[in-house]
């Protein structure tokens, strides 16, 4: 992982295309080091769009912090991410990850799936609000990984996500012991997150982790916000 992580900062990046159905700009590019070339994702906060209830230019950051914790949670389902400058500017660059296209997401997204559960706590830990089918990726490796953690951590409840198949259904053991160890690594390292999500959306976070703990219960949809993103693709 080391070494793409130094891949990911150090390489050159060439822009060779851009995701159209983003809603921020999102960049297909070629990262090359060392005579080495992979094709990654750069979404430079110049191409950001205000959003009323995220602070402007900070979506990038947000994609990072969901990276550590992603690492920090043992969750490892976000691709290798880096914040970096780039021919746009700083921003975020992601490893582009190849979905297995014999899976259909249309019917994949509801069945009970171990790798799912796992997104859905990740998702119910950072506070996802947009977890759409389409930010679903898995590999023909067997892996599951998802993409778009732009927003996310907000201080207020929002999870907003097409996974909930274990609304209000009981932590495993496994769980929550994984929880108590993100937990405990982020008290120990309260910097960890500082430079990247507000004081109060870190206190948040660990807010969440401990209602996890405290209820052994995955969260059920919220009256007050709607379940389910818009468009769910």
């Amino acid at each position: 992982m080391s070494a793409i992580l130094e891949h990911l900062q150090s390489g050159e990046l060439e822009v060779t295309g851009r995701l159209v159905d983003a809603s921020n700009a999102t960049l297909y590019a070629n990262c090359t080091y060392d005579e080495t070339s992979f094709p990654v994702i750069y979404k430079p906060v110049a191409g950001e769009r205000p959003l009323w209830d995220f602070p402007d230019g900070n979506l990038a950051q947000r994609e990072y912090a969901a990276y550590r914790i992603s690492e920090l949670g043992k969750f490892f389902l976000v691709p290798p991410t880096v914040l970096r400058d780039g021919p746009f500017g700083i921003g975020m660059v992601q490893q582009w990850i190849d979905i297995d296209e014999s899976i259909d997401l249309a019917q994949f997204y509801r069945t009970d799936d171990a790798r799912l559960r796992s997104m859905a706590l990740f998702d119910a830990v950072i506070n996802n609000t947009d977890r759409k089918i389409g930010h679903l990726l898995p590999s023909a490796d067997g892996e599951l990984r998802g993409c778009d953690h732009g927003v996310t951590f907000h201080e207020e409840d929002k999870l907003r996500t097409v996974l909930w198949q274990w609304a209000d259904k009981p932590l495993s053991e496994p769980e929550n012991t994984q929880l108590s160890e993100l937990r405990d690594c982020l008290i120990q390292q309260p910097d960890e997150l500082s430079a990247l999500i507000t004081e109060r959306e870190c206190d948040a976070l660990l807010l969440r982790i401990e209602r996890l703990l405290d209820t052994q219960r995955f969260p059920a949809p919220s009256d007050e916000w709607p379940a389910v993103p818009w468009p769910p693709f």
